[in-house]
């Protein structure tokens, strides 16, 4: 019999007391997917998610759901700097492929991919809130705006 997947101590510390914040157990799984992803290297994999499900008293399938429907929540191994690309309707019409496919070029990397040298992951996501600064991409977390396709490479070559 295989033995299931756990979350690490520090973890588990850490969730018992982010729990003590919520009004019902399953409220604090949001959180606790970031900092999964986070402290686990950087994408939640399949047994994570498991011990997730287990902690909370949730099926995975729930905990699946929850983390499959957030773009912010990687099911897969992802580079080290996260580029995302807006492809709603503003964006679309100011550029964003435009945008997207430097920044593939860029980094050598394929939409929903890692580079070959795990360094960049590139991702086309749905609407950011920045549609008056459109084009827009999202890299680490920051927001560039109003892109032109000649910016792309100063903006992802500033990145160690």
């Amino acid at each position: 019999m295989s033995e299931r997947p756990q979350l690490p101590e520090r973890l588990r510390a850490e969730f018992s007391e982010l729990l003590t914040h919520y009004p019902e157990r399953q409220a604090a799984l949001i959180p606790a997917l970031h900092r999964c992803q986070e402290e686990l290297g950087g994408w939640l994999t399949p047994d994570t998610l498991e011990a997730l499900a287990e902690f909370f008293g949730l099926e995975p399938v729930e905990v699946f759901g929850v983390a499959s429907f957030y773009p912010m929540f990687q099911l897969r191994p992802v580079g080290k700097h996260m580029v995302a690309v807006c492809h709603n309707i503003a964006c679309e019409l100011r550029g964003a492929e435009d945008v997207l496919r430097e920044a593939c070029r860029v980094t050598g990397a394929k939409p929903g991919q890692p580079s070959s040298d795990g360094r960049f992951s590139v991702m086309r996501v749905e609407c950011q809130g920045a549609c008056t600064a459109a084009p827009m991409l999202v890299l680490d977390g920051v927001f560039h705006e109003n892109l032109a396709t000649a910016d792309v490479a100063r903006v992802l070559g500033s990145v160690r």
